[in-house]
């Protein structure tokens, strides 16, 4: 199924450009800057990234990031992640990044802006994806610090298309931003929430009912709760499910146990996205490679996924239309090649 994977024109929508930091980047990066970093080789640092939880890996990718320092360095994060995307055939990311783990060190809002732009442009010039930019507050940290981050993106927010909430879930449910999500949507910003990643089913509801989220990130534990299924099937309500993240820290035991598929066949509006694809072992295509091996997708699923991607998007319903079209027409050349 690689062949139909790499054909198939996709968007990716829960990808943290932080954590597309691969190690060899780092060391270019932290030498440029003549910053420190407690690693002697790239080797040890892919070492470090065999973590455990989803603590362990925050403490390790917020360490990474501290070599970040110019607009060039995240000029060179981004392209280097959005040319492994134009390679997995993506047309199109929605992209995170986390604005008080730069603010926080000393590095002004505008330099990390300048640069994601910067290599946004690039991208568009040489033939896409295209990229919307999502900034997201630490939920770690308290409402009154996002809604000081909401003030210093308000000046901005025309390179902005919606403001998301990510870091440790356990202890922090959604509601504890509640009025930084009310303000957010005033601004007329989309919105979306990590929810169900960690966390139970109450902390997906908080996400739709208090937040008013319009889409979910990750989602994973509805999977338990039957009637919150039937409302997020009914409401289409769009989850970005990260699969090799998801084994990666824990939270499945094997991708058999992804809920991928049993969303899929209650109708959800469930998409396949990377995550931390340099922390977690791989980027768009190789989620799709690795879910369709153990939950033997074909090519109906995968063509479910890569439409759902772009229909889930924040993209003008136009641009949806366009890209779906794209898919099905990628979809019936190969099945009709290989007489699926």
């Amino acid at each position: 199924m690689r062949d139909l994977i790499d054909a198939l024109p996709k968007a990716e929508l829960h990808l943290h450009i932080e954590g597309s930091f691969e190690p060899e980047l780092m060391f270019e990066i932290a030498r440029r800057n003549r910053v420190a970093i407690p690693f002697a080789s790239v080797e040890e640092v892919r070492a470090a990234y065999r973590f455990g939880n989803l603590q362990d890996f925050l403490d390790i990718y917020y360490q990474g990031m501290n070599v970040l320092r110019e607009p060039e360095d995240y000029r060179e994060l981004a392209g280097a992640y959005l040319a492994r995307a134009r390679a997995d055939n993506l047309r199109h990311v929605e992209m995170f990044f986390d604005p008080q783990a730069h603010t926080g060190r000393g590095v002004p809002l505008a330099v990390v802006v300048d640069g994601l732009r910067a290599a946004a442009a690039e991208a568009a010039a040489s033939g896409g994806p295209s990229v919307y930019l999502i900034p997201c507050f630490l939920r770690h940290l308290s409402e009154a610090e996002a809604l000081e981050t909401l003030d210093a993106l308000d000046p901005m927010a025309g390179h902005f298309v919606g403001v998301g909430l990510d870091s440790s879930e356990r202890g922090h449910p959604p509601s504890k931003f509640a009025r930084a999500f009310a303000r957010a949507r005033e601004m007329g910003f989309k919105l979306c929430a990590h929810a169900g990643e960690e966390g139970p089913p109450a902390y997906i509801r908080e996400a739709l009912d208090i937040l008013k989220v319009d889409r979910i990130d990750h989602g994973n534990s509805a999977i338990g709760d039957e009637r919150l299924l039937g409302e997020l099937a009914a409401r289409g309500i769009t989850l970005t499910n990260c699969p090799l993240s998801n084994l990666r820290l824990g939270g499945i035991a094997s991708l058999a146990e992804s809920p991928v598929q049993a969303m899929l066949e209650r109708g959800i509006r469930v998409t396949v996205n990377s995550d931390d694809p340099a922390y977690f072992g791989g980027y768009v295509n190789d989620n799709f490679e690795a879910l369709a091996g153990a939950q033997s997708l074909g090519a109906t699923e995968l063509g479910d996924l890569a439409r759902n991607s772009f229909a889930g998007s924040f993209l003008p319903d136009d641009e949806k239309a366009r890209h779906i079209a794209a898919v099905d027409r990628a979809l019936a050349d190969f099945t009709g090649r290989h007489r699926l």
